[in-house]
């Protein structure tokens, strides 16, 4: 159950998280030039209700399909997300976080059963009109049914809020939110469902309590700096420089150890959330939209006009009962173990680099946290650090959980996130760290790193070719492999050979899902979609020979797979040519056989692609 919930936090991240700079434009605006703002202005404040209404929906409506079905499933969820922005008077984020990807997810699955259908020639009219229809369809059903069933929606959750904000029981939520947060589940609360309730409270009140609620920073607060004052060793050493990162930074994910490491302080943070909720509310407290990072400058920046001081008393009143418990806990706590628990680390980290079978040929890093922004961040700049200081040459990338590559070698994250990790990468080497801040893990690692890996060092000089197709990229008998590492393997050669950015990668397997680049006599020809034709820095072609084949569908088996970069209209005489050169069987089937690159090469040129 803890495994879904998270999932569906980061899929709401997904679609919540790229779009904050817009959710915080509008929370300063208002801040700013409403007619209850700071600087009132009639003039200004008529970008406010447009924002709210339309571009903010549509941002996470194209979001959303976009996460599921890429360009094309970000387009048709804004348009089946506009009936319910027509047929409404009330911002539609909770319709649009389920009408965008849904609308995705219908078209991803009508393309995949139509695309074996289509007379070759008609790809761009079916794919147009199918879409188009389908958008059509999906605006008039959310305008006339969906819409008016999330209004009703909408009045049943008003009243329920009113309800617990009538009694004054509001503060009863901090015994979910709290742990919730402390168990990575921050994304889904937010995002899910504090968010979605503050923006529909503050159109009514002109700011939220509900944006105050998961991003308080005072509880996190408080139990540092009780470990800070009350704590040995490492935990008390570090202490400081998390203060900094937790409540200047907003990276709550800093005192999530800490709390872990004393479970007894999960009574600490609830208090201290209680406490500052009732503090909110009893002074009227709220903000204009969500702050994100929860930094406290962020609450200022987004605190309305008579919120400023309540909300500096909340913060610091939760803070202040969160420290006081949290030193109780610490005081009467004389079983630190911390320390014995850091140096067995080392042994850890070389058992198991050690259990590896052969040398780990590792090139990259991969930190990973929860929504990859925050705490990985830091992670992997310390870990960076640590590296440049030893003289190697390699990167260190920081991720969310679920956007590691599959191809991972040697993954960092927190340990109580080390199972999704494994998931996400089951080949790779998984490194669990306990905090993010503590440098000595990072030695550690680098010692380990130094003593089991080969470092390979990926060089690469993109430079601009000079011929359309290379001698360097005509490989021959390569072993089968699944389409998707096929075309894959394709792309990375024009893009190492300069053809491309690295981006038109993932718009070639984009359009694969589309429809199929298999052109019959055992050859397909993968290309990027139109999405990604910026990515194409010079026309260029790549071939590869796969004796065993590589399966494109059902009955589709191509031994010859030929990536294909056009820049301008060239790619339309690339494909002509490349139809000219395997139109003969004689000179494919020399082709499919050929063990001379040369062959190829000098058959191509003599159809005038060089």
């Amino acid at each position: 159950m803890k495994h879904k919930i998270q999932q569906m936090g980061r899929f709401l991240s997904r679609m919540v998280m790229p779009n904050i700079s817009a959710f915080i434009a509008w929370g300063i605006l208002t801040t700013l030039f409403h007619k209850d703002g700071w600087l009132p202005n009639a003039e200004i404040s008529m970008i406010i209700h447009p924002m709210i209404i339309y571009a903010l929906p549509i941002l996470i409506a194209y979001s959303g399909g976009k996460s599921i079905y890429q360009t094309r499933g970000g387009v048709i969820g804004v348009i089946a997300t506009m009936g319910l922005i027509a047929g409404s008077d009330i911002p539609m984020f909770i319709g649009a976080m389920l009408i965008g990807p849904l609308s995705a997810w219908l078209l991803k699955t009508i393309d995949l059963k139509i695309k074996s259908y289509i007379p070759t020639g008609f790809e761009m009219l079916v794919s147009n009109f199918s879409s188009g229809f389908l958008g059509m369809m999906l605006a008039v059903l959310t305008f006339k049914i969906v819409g008016p069933m999330i209004e009703t929606l909408n009045v049943m959750m008003e009243i329920a809020v009113a309800f617990v904000l009538d009694r004054g029981v509001l503060f009863v939520a901090s015994l979910f939110i709290e742990p919730g947060k402390i168990l990575f589940l921050n994304n889904a609360i937010n995002h899910g469902v504090l968010g979605p309730l503050g923006i529909q409270d503050a159109l009514v009140n002109s700011h939220s309590i509900f944006f105050l609620l998961e991003a308080n920073p005072g509880p996190g607060l408080g139990v540092l700096l009780a470990f800070w004052f009350f704590s040995k060793g490492v935990a008390k050493s570090h202490a400081p420089s998390a203060i900094i990162i937790h409540f200047f930074g907003g990276i709550h994910e800093i005192y999530f150890p800490y709390v872990l490491m004393r479970p007894l302080l999960f009574g600490a943070v609830i208090l201290g959330g209680m406490s500052g909720v009732f503090t909110f509310q009893l002074l009227g407290a709220g903000l204009i939209a969500t702050p994100s990072p929860g930094s406290i400058f962020a609450l200022m920046a987004l605190a309305s006009k008579t919120s400023f001081l309540p909300v500096l008393t909340g913060v610091l009143v939760s803070t202040l009962v969160s420290f006081l418990v949290s030193c109780l806990i610490l005081k009467k706590d004389s079983n630190w173990q911390l320390d014995e628990e850091q140096t067995d680390k080392r042994l850890d980290i070389d058992q198991v680099f050690a259990s590896s079978n052969g040398p780990i040929r590792l090139s990259r890093v991969i930190f990973a946290c929860d929504a990859g922004m925050g705490s990985s961040a830091i992670g992997a700049s310390l870990l960076t650090k640590s590296i440049r200081k030893s003289g190697l040459k390699l990167p260190v990338e920081n991720v969310s959980i679920d956007a590691i590559p599959k191809d991972a070698v040697l993954v960092v994250t927190y340990k109580d996130l080390i199972e999704r990790s494994k998931r996400q990468a089951p080949n790779a080497i998984h490194i669990g760290v306990g905090d993010f801040l503590n440098k000595e893990i990072y030695e550690q690692l680098l010692v380990a790193i130094i003593k089991y890996c080969v470092i390979e060092e990926v060089v690469m000089e993109n430079k601009m070719p000079t011929e359309i197709l290379m001698k360097s990229n005509i490989v021959l008998k390569r072993e089968s492999v699944s389409m998707e590492e096929a075309i894959e393997h394709a792309g990375r050669l024009l893009f190492e050979s300069g053809y491309v950015t690295e981006g038109y990668i993932k718009g070639m397997l984009a359009r694969e899902e589309k429809f199929s680049t298999y052109i019959g006599n055992q050859v397909a020809i993968p290309h990027g979609e139109n999405a990604v034709k910026d990515c194409i820095l010079a026309s260029g072609i790549v071939v590869v020979q796969y004796p065993e084949g590589v399966r494109f569908g059902d009955d589709k088996v191509a031994k010859l797979v030929i990536g294909i970069a056009g820049k301008g209209n060239e790619h339309i005489q690339l494909l002509a040519n490349i139809a000219e050169a395997i139109e003969e069987e004689e000179i494919l089937n020399n082709m499919l056989n050929s063990e001379d690159p040369a062959y190829i090469y000098n058959l191509f040129s003599s159809e005038g692609m060089m």
